[in-house]
């Protein structure tokens, strides 16, 4: 019997929901003939039941696939729509609230909370005049969140990494500030502000704090390394499959 496969050839076709509910089965396992099983069901919809009647050669050269795909890095986008709604990023960064910014960071942190994440930077827009447009007001990410759920993967990691590359600037321009342009009046009220230590060693050590940030912060998003690991793993395991099929 030939089974009818619908097998993503871009992450943009791959929602988000999809790569959540893989990522969650890959932290609670290391067995790698499961995962290789659960990548198929989660990303193709095929059945269990179907997939161990795959021959081992058709499901070696599918996991190779699916790896390579999800391997792909991720295009910012600034309006996308899901189902008829259509989504804008938030026009300024600059102007973004507290609020926002907070559940920003904190949904970022892992991949479970990344649909809360885009409901935080993507809302329905309101008005639209030429390439300009207005969104939704912010009133917490359970509003749109579920729906975000159905984002493209590589909308969704453009916009994660777009986002990291705009804070890892700012905290750039900062400590360029702190390091040559700071007044010794700012510097004071800086102090009094953050509670440091007025004989300089309370500043000295939050400007080696934000070096140690920014440090950490030139690598990728955790999530992705992680994530890259495995698919290489993964992918590595079906290759040696099939050279074991070739050479049996």
């Amino acid at each position: 019997m030939r089974l009818e496969i619908n097998v993503p050839t871009s992450i943009a076709e791959i929602p988000l929901s999809a790569y959540q509910k893989f990522v969650n089965v890959s932290q609670n396992s290391n067995d790698e003939d499961f995962l290789m099983e659960q990548m198929v069901q989660c990303f193709t919809g095929l059945e269990l039941k179907s997939i161990a009647k795959m021959r081992m050669t058709d499901l070696t050269e599918l996991i190779i696939s699916l790896t390579k795909t999800l391997e792909a890095e991720g295009t910012f986008q600034q309006r996308f729509k899901i189902k008829d709604l259509e989504f804008g990023f938030i026009p300024n960064l600059e102007e973004i609230s507290f609020g926002e910014y907070v559940d920003l960071e904190k949904y970022l942190q892992d991949v479970s909370t990344f649909h809360k994440a885009m409901a935080v930077m993507y809302r329905p827009i309101k008005e639209t005049f030429k390439d300009r447009y207005s969104i939704h007001d912010y009133n917490g990410s359970d509003e749109y969140s579920d729906l975000m759920k159905f984002a493209p993967l590589q909308i969704v990691k453009g916009a994660n990494v777009f986002f990291w590359t705009l804070e890892k600037d700012l905290l750039r321009a900062t400590l360029t500030f702190l390091e040559k342009e700071m007044t010794a009046e700012i510097k004071t009220h800086l102090v009094k502000e953050l509670n440091l230590e007025s004989n300089g060693g309370g500043m000295e050590a939050y400007t080696s704090s934000l070096k140690e940030t920014l440090q950490d912060s030139m690598q990728s998003p955790g999530w992705d390394s992680a994530n890259a690991s495995l698919f290489l793993r993964l992918q590595n395991k079906a290759m040696n499959y099939n050279n074991e099929n070739l050479n049996a």
